[in-house]
């Protein structure tokens, strides 16, 4: 296994001491990111115990991404890329610290934490694009496909990590402590961002255009692209459908399994050991010929494992199910991550992965307040169990594409 591990597609990723760094860094901000965001989940549940704010709350953040994601790819094609993303690491920093002082201070309320999380969307609008379109300026493009499915192992650690770690500060120091532990870990990433150096700067000449007319061509783009477009709506659907089980978690601790905190921080982690399986599996490949089949197989595999979680029996189960539905989650996520980085354009790099951040971010959120809200009328069960099923369909539908994706974004 360790020869494996060296001989293969992450070995090549992590020889690039540039890269090395930015991922190092990049992985110490996740961990601080997964601990605001369970704080956020069980904070929101402890003032509301709503399944419906659940969803606002998760929506909160999500929903500037969809009027914000394109403007920020456009900036970072347009501008310095480094830049542009510590600027946008520092106001999160902020954010965090705000949160922070407010919930040390008792003057939290759910209005005050959805205003501070339509911030943290609208600053993670432009960090997203400029942090993940810096990745191809420090490996060579030989490297490019592990390095961005290490950047999902990375990730995936984090998430694992994050949960346990939130919980434990959660418990012993209080939530405020967990946004102040999100604000400390930025200013690490930020310290490694102003050192670091980029070998590997893509070549492409800048367009004098008006950052309406660069979203425009980024938008059509990906409408003209036989295999980027398919397969952003492939993860677009499933985003909507599946993923929001990941905000859904408080409710399912607090109210079907009755586990509290402590149970919200195991269902966590087992969707992140999910993943970060996954996330391996994907980066120690090393190539992306056979990407297109796995993303869209694994569609299937996590509207089935999500179907089956809805009417889980036992908590214990219901963790295993997690991590298959997560893993599912995982491959189709960063198999499409990385066809779409390895097909793109150069110039246009900024604004298709824009685009992917949007989804990344925003459909998730949207499935979260519907699910969220039917949950309110009709239980935890249902509600899921029938988004599971139409995930189905999007596989039925994703297999019928498969072969013209494929010599398109493989090629």
């Amino acid at each position: 296994m360790l020869k494996s591990l060296t001989d293969g597609g992450i070995a090549r990723a992590l020889r690039h001491r540039n890269y090395r760094n930015y991922v190092g860094g990049d992985g110490i901000s996740l961990i601080g990111n997964w601990v605001q965001r369970v704080a956020i989940g069980w904070l929101t549940w402890e003032l509301t115990h709503s399944g419906l704010w659940l969803g606002i709350v998760a929506m909160a953040e999500l929903f500037p991404s969809i009027f914000c994601a394109l403007l920020g790819g456009a900036l970072a094609d347009k501008h310095d890329r480094r830049m542009i993303a510590i600027w946008a690491e520092v106001l999160l920093l902020l954010q965090a610290l705000a949160l922070a002082l407010l919930t040390w201070t008792g003057l939290i309320d759910i209005w005050w934490l959805v205003f501070l999380t339509v911030l943290r969307g609208v600053f993670n609008a432009g960090s997203h694009p400029a942090r993940q379109a810096l990745v191809p300026s420090l490996v060579p493009p030989a490297d490019l496909s592990s390095a961005i499915a290490f950047n999902s192992v990375v990730f995936n650690i984090a998430r694992f990590i994050g949960p346990v770690v939130s919980g434990l500060i959660i418990a012993h120091l209080g939530i405020a402590s967990a946004f102040a532990y999100n604000a400390a870990s930025f200013l690490v990433f930020i310290l490694v961002l102003l050192r670091m150096q980029m070998p590997y700067i893509e070549q492409f000449t800048r367009k004098h255009q008006s950052l309406y007319a660069q979203m425009a061509e980024g938008l059509r783009y990906i409408a003209g692209h036989a295999g980027i477009g398919p397969m952003l709506l492939l993860l677009t659907l499933t985003s909507v459908l599946v993923r929001p089980l990941a905000d859904l978690l408080p409710g399912y601790a607090g109210a079907v399994f009755e586990s509290g905190a402590t149970g919200l921080a195991w269902l966590t982690s087992a969707m992140g050991l999910g993943s970060m399986v996954a996330a391996f599996g994907i980066a120690q490949r090393g190539r992306v010929g056979g990407l297109t089949r796995l993303a869209v197989a694994n569609a299937g595999i996590m509207a089935v494992a999500a179907m089956a979680f809805a009417f889980a029996p036992s908590f214990w189960l219901a963790l295993v199910l997690l991590a298959v539905a997560s893993y599912g989650i995982t491959v189709t996520g960063v198999s499409g991550q990385a066809l779409i980085q390895s097909a793109v354009s150069g110039e246009l790099r900024g604004r298709v992965i824009s685009i992917y951040g949007m989804i990344f971010r925003a459909a998730p959120g949207s499935g979260a307040l519907v699910i969220g809200a039917l949950s309110e009328r009709f239980g935890w069960h249902w509600p899921l169990a029938i988004s599971a099923l139409l995930c189905l369909g999007v596989w039925l539908w994703a297999r019928r594409r498969l072969r013209r994706m494929s010599a398109a974004l493989e090629s």
